[in-house]
């Protein structure tokens, strides 16, 4: 292997980079943490654009995948806009999802530089733009994600790793106890049975 190492040409710097002149100089990924996602949540913040690492706006909430395609597509989503897509996580999903279609149409829209997305859910490697996923406690568990009303103001902090609801604690505490757990998608079978016993995504989302 020395001997093949030694007939590799050299490094240009820009296929192969030195670390002085990494392609980013922050990582591909970012945890997230704040009152929104207290067991965190992960953002690939190598394919967010500058302007978008620092965010503010108002919550678009939405119930499913479908729920939240249905309003892009439908052009009822606005520069500025939070996008909020829960119970696709593990146990609500089931199975965590991946949330690749609405945040290929927000791209797809042009609004990647300017809506921001949230889920339990989770993504791929082909997400573009400020789309946070892995969500921790999901909705489904009764996470903070689960309390978020249409027009809170969430905002978003990509270079500190924060996601904050702007909603006092009192509030929160307030809607949490008017919360009820929407029922199972599936009651019989494996999938009822992935539901109940199901970790966390920031356990693993381990089935055992």
């Amino acid at each position: 292997m020395a001997e093949w190492i030694k007939e590799c040409p050299q490094v240009d710097g820009e296929v192969v980079r030195t670390v002085e002149n990494a392609y980013s100089p922050y990582g591909g990924l970012r945890v997230m943490h704040g009152n929104l996602a207290p067991d965190r949540g992960v953002v690939k913040q190598s394919a967010v654009s500058d302007d978008m690492r620092k965010h503010r706006g108002p919550a678009r909430v939405f119930e499913s995948e479908e729920e939240a395609c249905e309003a892009i597509f439908g052009g009822k989503i606005n520069a500025g806009d939070v996008v909020v897509i829960r119970y696709e996580g593990p146990a609500g999903g089931p199975g965590m999802r991946e949330m690749l279609t609405p945040t290929s149409a927000i791209c797809g829209m042009g609004l990647d530089k300017s809506v921001a997305l949230i889920t339990d859910g989770r993504f791929s490697g082909a997400t573009k733009g400020p789309a946070i996923g892995h969500v921790s406690p999901e909705a489904a568990a009764g996470g903070p994600i689960a309390l978020v009303h249409e027009g809170d103001i969430i905002d978003i902090d990509i270079d500190e790793g924060t996601l904050t609801l702007e909603v006092s604690d009192e509030e929160l505490e307030a809607r949490r106890a008017a919360w009820v757990k929407p029922e199972p998608k599936y009651q019989v079978g494996v999938l009822a049975r992935y539901a109940k016993l199901v970790s966390s995504a920031d356990k693993g989302a381990y089935f055992g």
